[in-house]
């Protein structure tokens, strides 16, 4: 299951750049396009995530990396959904940064998930 979520991660966060620069470009309808399979992304990648927690037994620092990788998902909805209306971004994106490492730290550090 962790390849998987590797896989999806990794997926995400190629459709998430994809939609964002497609959105400065002022493409419509391919960020639109991209946008919804991105958010189909979100589905997997939260799923996958949740196996890992429960392959943890909901042990303590893979609960806080789950609550951290959800605040990551919520800054890249909101950077591109904001992005579309003209609204601000420039929270969110620090939020983005902040998060992305926190969720790094703790997969990689303190849970040790590069062991394959």
């Amino acid at each position: 299951m962790l390849h998987a979520h590797y896989t999806a991660w990794g997926l995400t966060l190629i459709l998430f750049m994809s939609s964002y620069f497609l959105m400065r470009a002022g493409k419509g309808k391919g960020q639109t396009i991209t946008h919804m399979v991105l958010r189909i992304f979100y589905i997997l990648t939260v799923a996958s995530g949740m196996f890992l927690v429960v392959g943890y037994n909901f042990w303590g620092p893979s609960l806080v990396k789950a609550v951290v990788a959800l605040w990551l998902i919520f800054s890249m909805e909101m950077i591109l959904v904001r992005g579309v209306k003209g609204k601000t971004i420039w929270a969110f994106w620090l939020q983005f940064l902040f998060a992305f490492m926190l969720v790094f730290f703790y997969g990689y550090y303190v849970l040790h998930l590069y062991q394959l």
